[in-house]
């Protein structure tokens, strides 16, 4: 099956792509946020969640992903993902103090033990999220389209991390409770897991099984090593270079991101950070939507310089202004940079994996997306801010995060830049050889 754009094409792409990264961006950005508030969670532990998680996607991708390509199945792992990915959202709701405090009534640290379980509890979540999403979603994706339409879908897809941080945190705006207390982060995690199961059970309905070649002459274990194999790696050499590329452009990302929503709240004191977020989000997604309609017409080359040099406008200004105005340019510009960087990225990885072999890939793609960027990017961000100034927050001494995490990501984001510069002129170079 290859899409056309089809109406039910476009709705469960849309549907599972935005109720996917809805429950990313609660273990992305909201779980910081709820130890950070709740715990007094400090880098070290953001960073350390960040990367045991990254790390239990990229297994995950790897052992689900080969396995849906052996037994040449998609649709019953997304649905059965979501649903168990919603259950183990629920199990979130009972990670508080006074639950805590009652199972370990001799606990030194009730905090400790919350964000230890925390910490456990993302990994399980993970595991479920990285089965259904990054391992077979993604897989389906590449399955039912084509080179035609494949920036299209990835324009849509790239835009919904945005879309989903403005459904989060707009919604959480609307619960009449703060962020230091217990019951408002029970309804964030019933709502979300609710969503999230629901979903699953529509997936039933919703998604048609994509027709695959099942690799039954290859063993299990030989899938998932097979995108790291040297022989594959010849057959298909720009696919890794694109790889690389994408890493690096991850690692400038997670460098912030972990901390992004905190530096809003607590780094600049916006109480209303959601307001100045929500418009830079929607102009973010409408651009990135538009976006994937340049890479299908002019390619990778002249689709992702203008993404990565919109990033590194958007750090600058978010490095060195913090007035209200500013901050909003600055961010609009980091969120289309990294959309669209998203989009492009995405597309071009699509295009260059072979046909039918897009659930072993979904392993190596995670690693270049989501394990280095996981684990280096955070790991970078706690060093910068190692030494950030510390106030009482619900009780413990926490870190207030500073602009420095986005001269970090601009440093990385620069040698991006100049990397692709250099991969550019040796292909003109080697065109222009080849011509004469």
């Amino acid at each position: 099956m290859k899409s056309k754009n089809n109406k039910k094409f476009l709705s469960t792409l849309i549907i599972f792509s935005l109720v996917g990264q809805i429950a990313w961006v609660v273990e992305n950005m909201y779980f910081n946020v709820f130890i950070y508030n709740m715990f007094g969670a400090s880098p070290e532990d953001i960073s350390l969640m960040v990367a045991l998680s990254a790390v239990t996607a990229t297994l995950t991708t790897l052992l689900i992903g080969a396995l849906s390509d052996k037994v040449g199945k998609r649709k019953l792992f997304i649905f059965g993902g979501y649903i168990l990915w919603g259950i183990s959202i629920l199990g979130f709701a009972l990670v508080r103090r006074d639950v805590i405090g009652a199972l370990f009534p001799t606990a030194a640290s009730v905090s400790a033990i919350c964000i230890t379980l925390a910490i456990v509890l993302d990994c399980v979540m993970t595991f479920f999220g990285s089965s259904a999403n990054d391992a077979c979603f993604n897989a389906w994706l590449t399955d039912v389209t084509t080179k035609e339409n494949r920036g299209s879908a990835e324009g849509i897809n790239a835009m919904m991390p945005l879309v989903a941080i403005l459904v989060v945190f707009g919604g959480a705006m609307l619960i009449p409770l703060k962020q230091t207390e217990d019951n408002y982060w029970t309804i964030i995690f019933s709502i979300i897991g609710g969503a999230v199961i629901l979903i699953g059970i529509l997936g039933i309905f919703l998604i048609e099984e994509p027709k695959i070649e099942t690799s039954e002459n290859k063993s299990y274990f030989g899938n998932i090593i097979y995108g790291f194999r040297p022989s594959v790696i010849k057959k298909s050499p720009m696919l890794y270079v694109y790889l690389l590329l994408f890493t690096a452009f991850g690692i400038s990302i997670q460098i912030f991101m972990p901390y992004l929503i905190i530096y809003y709240e607590r780094g600049l004191e916006m109480a209303d950070y959601v307001f100045i977020m929500a418009p830079a989000i929607v102009l973010a997604s409408v651009f990135t939507a538009l976006w994937g309609k340049v890479y299908d017409k002019l390619g990778f080359k002249k689709s992702v310089l203008p993404c990565v040099v919109l990033l590194a406008l958007g750090y600058i200004i978010l490095f060195i202004f913090t007035h209200t105005a500013l901050v909003f340019i600055g961010s609009l510009l980091m969120m289309c940079g990294y959309l669209s960087g998203m989009a492009v990225f995405g597309a071009v990885i699509r295009d260059s994996i072979p046909q039918n072999k897009s659930g072993m890939f979904q392993g190596l793609r995670i690693v270049g997306q989501v394990l280095i960027p996981g684990v280096v990017g955070p790991f970078i961000g706690s060093l910068i801010l190692k030494n950030a100034r510390q106030e009482l927050i619900n009780g413990q001494l926490t870190f207030i995060p500073n602009e420095n995490i986005f001269f970090g990501a601009l440093i990385v984001d620069i040698i991006l830049i100049v990397a692709l510069g250099l991969l550019f002129f040796r292909k003109e170079h080697s065109k222009a050889q080849n011509e004469n």
